[in-house]
Order: C-alpha cells, then structure tokens, then sequence
C-alpha cells in the first residue's frame, strides 16, 4: 500500500491497513524514496521511474515474508499511487488482485483540470528546476497542494484544505516536491495499461474527482478485462475521512473476500473467514 502525490503513509493509509488487518490481512504500508520515514536525497523528489521501482520492490519483499502467501499478494494504491498499482500490474502477471482509488490514469488529463495561469508558474518553476539540477544546485520547490492559482500541483478549490486535512501534527510531511515533476507527469498515462492487466481490478471512483478526472478515468477502467468499478458522489480528498471513507473500504473489503478470500489460494473455493 502506498500513497500518491507527495502523501506519506500517515495520511490515513494507516486507517485502510487497520481495516484490512482486521479482516485478517497482512500489510505492508510503505513511503517511496525522498518521502517520509524512506530514504533518499533530495528530499521531497519525486520520480515516477524511481517510484515504480520501489513499488516491484515492496512486491518482492512481500513475496519473501513468511506470513505470506506470495500468489496472494494484492496491490493497493490511492491517487497518483492508483496509477503505479495499475503500471506495476500490468507488468507482473502474478499479482492476484489490485485495489485502485481515486486513481491518476492520465497525465495530460490532470494537466488540463489545471488553471492556464498556474500551469504557467509550475512549469517555469520545472524549467528553473531542470537547470539547476544540471549545475548541481538545490531542487527548485513547488507546493504539492495550494489555493485556486497558486504555482502548486494541485489547485482545485478543495485540494489544498482537503490535502492537509489528512495530515497528522507528528507526521514527517512536507507540502512541496521538486517542481521537475511537472514535466514528467504529462508522460506518464498508466491507464494506457489497463487492457494489460491480468488479474481483478477494483477501480473506486469519486465522480466530483478535481484532481484525477473520472471521465478518462473510467474510459481507461472498461477496458480492463476483470475490471469492477464503483463510483462515488465524491470529490478525491472526500474518500479518506468519515462516511465516504467507510463506503469505500466496505467495497474494498468485499472485492478481497470475492478474489482474495482469507484461507483459499488462487482459483479455490472460499474458505474459512480466519487465515
């Protein structure tokens, strides 16, 4: 399980993990290099390829442990995260099951729910960045969440209240990345992979999405051939906290008890409700 754009996993993965555990399912929550309690300098970088990698790297990992059934390991990714769950399945047929939420599918769709004024500062922020990368100074920062036209990554009226509000007083969280990002992220479209993925995809989608757009989002979901989706009259930050949040991890946990019962391996009958 892990976060999306600059979140750490205090900002109520925890609260996800706690229901899964519940229901008897081991988990593992982890921070992408340069973020939270992970390593790696500069802080605050984030890098789709590098994250990617820390993602087959937690797959693995989780396939080493002894409490695990290593056919059994099911992906969980919320926001930007939504959208390396679906590139890393895409590439890895034995991933049993994915769990995908408010999920970033398209690059240049999120680039266009951006103000025209505030793609101008981020960008010029980015060029900034780039070049100073290439002289060895410090990275140029940009605001992950901010007000309506600010030079941050996400604008949306409800996204910097509805950002922080998911972030505890003692959580190693900076609101800010490396601006380079801006550049990369028009590239990256994971739900271009989507007709890729071989096992069950349980897509949540918030149909007031400022962030992630649902129309992309749920053209790039049809496609995948076990694909379920659910949809929510929700914005992207809602889902985290309160009623959204337990109708959501209610479908979730549903999803796993269909796919990824407790007690039965892949292509079995349900078992038991205990591991």
């Amino acid at each position: 399980m892990a976060h999306g754009l600059g979140g750490v996993r205090e900002m109520r993965l925890d609260a996800y993990a706690e229901r899964f555990a519940a229901a008897g399912y081991a988990c593992l929550v982890f921070d992408y290099r340069h973020f939270g309690a992970s390593g790696g300098q500069p802080r605050q970088l984030l890098s789709i390829r590098r994250q990617l990698q820390d993602w087959r790297a937690a797959v693995a990992y989780a396939r080493s442990r002894p409490e695990t059934d290593p056919r059994r390991v099911v992906l969980w990714g919320t926001s930007f995260g939504g959208g390396h769950v679906l590139a890393t399945a895409a590439q890895d047929p034995a991933v049993a099951a994915v769990i995908a939420q408010g999920l970033f599918t398209d690059g240049v769709a999120s680039a266009l729910a951006m103000r025209p004024d505030t793609s101008v500062k981020v960008m010029a922020r980015a060029v900034r960045d780039v070049v100073g990368a290439r002289l060895g100074r410090p990275p140029v920062m940009v605001a992950t969440a901010g007000p309506p036209g600010s030079a941050a990554l996400m604008t949306a009226a409800d996204a910097e209240p509805g950002y922080l509000a998911l972030v505890p007083n003692d959580a190693p969280f900076s609101n800010q990345v490396a601006a380079r990002f801006a550049l990369d992220i028009l590239r990256y479209r994971p739900g271009r992979r989507t007709a890729k993925i071989a096992c069950p995809v349980l897509f949540c989608v918030c149909e007031h999405d400022s962030v992630a757009p649902a129309r992309p989002t749920l053209r790039h979901a049809r496609r995948a051939p076990r694909g379920e989706i659910r949809l929510y009259p929700d914005g992207h930050f809602d889902i985290y906290l309160g009623e959204p949040f337990e109708r959501v991890v209610t479908d979730q946990l549903a999803f796993l008890a269909r796919h990824v019962p407790i007690g039965s391996a892949p292509g079995e009958a349900p078992g038991p409700t205990t591991p």
